[in-house]
C-alpha cells in the first residue's frame, strides 16, 4: 500500500461542473510547493526507470491537473509539448544531473525557458531535489542532481498498487479500469516528442502573387479557361494565357533550380581584429610571468598594433626579451605599452621576426626560463598570529639545549599542548576567536593541520575548529556569528 509520509503537495479542490448539472467529483489540482521539491519531503516515489517516468509526465500533460502559478504574467502557461521534450532528455540521462548548457543545446530552447519547464517539472511533482547546484563566484558552476518521481495522484488516478514506504515504494499491480489508460500512456511513452516545424506565414503567397502580378507574370488561369481550344490543332495557342514546360532534357536527368537553395555547411567563423587581440592577450598572460594577474581587456588594448600587425604570442615575447628582465612590475599594462612602443616600425617585416623569434628560442636566457623553478624570497605569513608562532619555532631550534644534570637521570620529555595552562589556552582562544570573527582562519587551520586534530580542538574548542574548517570550505556569501 502507499506508504503515509508527510502531506507536502497542495491539494486544492477543483470542482468542474458536468454537462447534466450535476456535480462529479474529480480529482484535485496538481502543486508541490518549494518545500516540497526535495527528496526528503517529496509524497511520490521514485521511478524505476525513465520509461515508467514518462508516462507519469504524459499523464500529467493531458490530465490538465496542473496549472503553471508562479509565472502568470511571463514563461510557460500550460504543461505542453516543450515540457515533454525537456522531460524526454532527463529520462535518457543516468544518474539525471543535467546541466541549463546541456539542455538549451540538446532542445534549442533559450536558458530561461530550460529553467521555467524545469520548474513547472517540479511543481507537478515529476522532479526532486537530490542535490541543489551551486554557482559560487570563482569556481565552476555545480549542475542539480535531480531524481524521477511519479506524484501520488497518478497511482491513486490509475489505481496503482503499490509497496513500501516513503519514497522507495514500489508497483505491485494495478485495478482493471486503470490497464487501458496505462496501455495507452505506455505506448505515448514509446514515441519520441519532436519540435514543430514552423508554420508558413499566409501572408506570404500574397505577396508573391503582389509581385508577380506588378512584373507581368502570367498566373496559372480557372478550370473553365483551356490553353488549347476545341477543334482546333495543336499548334494554335489560346491568346487567354501562356504554358511552358520544362524541356525533356532536364525532366530525364532530374536536374531543376529548386526555389529555396541549400545554404553551405561553414566551418568554425574565423577571428575578427578584436578578437585576436583578446586571443593574443590571454596567451602572454598565462606565458609571460609579471603579467600573471593584468586584466585582458587592458592588454588586449595595449596590444592592438601589433595585433593587427599579425604578431604572434613567440614574436611578442621575443620582442620583450631584448630589454632587461623586470623585477617587479606593479602596473603590466603600462609597462607593456612602454616595451612595444615603435615595435612595428622596429620590425616591420614576418621574416624578420621570426629570425628574432628563433635566435630568442636558442638564447640561453630563453633556455633557463624553461628549466627554472619559482625562487624567491620567503614572504611572512599575513596574520599576526601566525607570525608569532613562527618566531617562538625559530627561536626554539635557535635555543641551546639544556644538558642533563645528572649521569643516570633521563631527559625530560617534550612539552604538548596538554601542559599549556589556562591562562595560555584562553588567550589562543581569544586570539582565534578574534581573527576569526575578521574573517581569517589561517590560526586554526594550520594548527590542524601540524598539530593535528586533537590538539586543535583542545587549544580552540570542538565548536570554532568546526566553524573555522566550515568557513574554508563555503562560499564567501556565508555569514560568521557567535551563537
Amino acid at each position: 500500500m502507499i506508504g503515509t509520509a508527510a502531506p507536502v503537495a497542495a491539494l486544492i479542490p477543483a470542482p468542474r461542473p458536468s454537462v447534466d448539472g450535476d456535480a462529479v467529483s474529480v480529482l484535485p489540482e496538481l502543486y508541490v510547493p518549494e518545500a516540497g521539491q526535495w527528496l526528503s519531503t517529496s509524497t511520490g516515489r521514485i521511478a524505476l526507470d525513465g520509461y515508467s517516468w514518462m508516462q507519469a509526465v504524459h499523464w500529467v500533460a493531458g490530465s490538465g491537473l496542473y496549472q503553471p502559478r508562479r509565472y502568470r504574467s511571463h514563461g510557460p502557461r500550460s504543461f505542453g509539448p516543450t515540457t515533454v521534450r525537456v522531460a524526454q532528455e532527463l529520462a535518457e540521462l543516468f544518474p539525471c544531473r543535467p546541466g541549463i548548457e546541456y539542455l538549451v543545446r540538446r532542445t534549442g530552447l533559450s536558458e530561461r525557458s530550460v529553467e521555467y519547464h524545469l520548474g513547472m517539472l517540479r511543481e507537478a511533482g515529476l522532479l526532486a531535489y537530490v542535490v541543489r547546484g551551486t554557482r559560487i563566484r570563482g569556481a565552476a558552476a555545480q549542475a542539480s542532481e535531480f531524481a524521477r518521481m511519479v506524484p501520488v495522484e497518478f497511482d491513486v488516478a490509475l489505481g496503482v498498487r503499490t509497496a513500501g514506504e516513503g519514497t522507495g515504494r514500489r508497483m505491485t499491480g494495478i485495478t482493471e479500469a486503470g490497464r487501458e489508460l496505462m496501455a495507452a500512456l505506455a505506448k505515448k511513452a514509446a514515441r519520441k516528442v519532436r519540435k514543430r516545424r514552423a508554420k508558413p506565414s499566409s501572408k506570404a503567397p500574397a505577396k508573391s502573387a503582389r509581385k508577380r502580378a506588378d512584373q507581368g507574370v502570367v498566373t496559372a488561369v480557372s478550370d473553365e479557361v483551356c490553353c488549347t481550344p476545341m477543334g482546333g490543332s495543336s499548334r494554335s495557342v489560346s491568346s487567354a494565357c501562356t504554358t511552358s514546360f520544362p524541356p525533356e532534357s532536364k525532366l530525364a536527368s532530374g536536374q531543376s533550380d529548386s526555389p529555396t537553395p541549400k545554404k553551405a555547411k561553414r566551418g568554425r567563423r574565423k577571428l575578427n581584429a578584436v578578437g585576436r587581440r583578446f586571443q593574443l592577450a590571454s596567451e602572454l598572460i598565462r606565458r609571460v610571468p609579471w603579467m600573471g594577474r593584468a586584466s585582458v581587456p587592458r592588454i588586449a588594448w595595449v596590444l592592438k598594433e601589433v595585433s593587427d600587425a599579425g604578431w604572434t604570442a613567440d614574436q611578442v615575447i621575443a620582442f620583450l626579451d631584448c630589454g632587461d628582465a623586470p623585477g617587479i612590475v606593479h602596473r603590466p599594462s603600462g609597462f607593456l605599452a612602454g616595451r612595444l612602443a615603435d615595435a612595428v616600425a622596429l620590425w616591420p617585416t614576418e621574416e624578420g621576426r621570426e629570425r628574432a623569434v628563433q635566435a630568442y628560442r636558442e638564447s640561453r636566457r630563453a633556455e633557463k626560463a624553461r628549466h627554472q623553478e619559482w625562487e624567491g624570497a620567503w614572504q611572512a605569513p599575513r596574520s599576526m598570529a601566525v607570525r608569532r608562532m613562527v618566531a617562538e619555532a625559530f627561536a626554539l631550534q635557535s635555543r641551546p639545549q639544556e644538558q642533563p644534570c645528572g649521569q643516570g637521570e633521563s631527559l625530560p620529555e617534550l612539552v604538548g599542548v596538554e601542559d599549556l595552562s589556562s591562562e595560555d589556552l584562553a588567550a589562543m582562544r581569544s586570539t582565534g576567536w578574534g581573527e576569526f570573527m575578521a574573517g581569517d582562519t589561517t590560526l586554526v587551520l594550520s594548527t590542524y593541520d601540524v598539530l593535528g586534530p586533537a590538539a586543535a580542538v583542545h587549544i580552540f574548542g570542538a565548536d570554532l575548529v568546526q566553524r573555522a574548517r566550515k568557513l574554508a570550505s563555503g562560499s564567501s556569501l556565508m555569514t560568521v556569528g557567535r551563537r
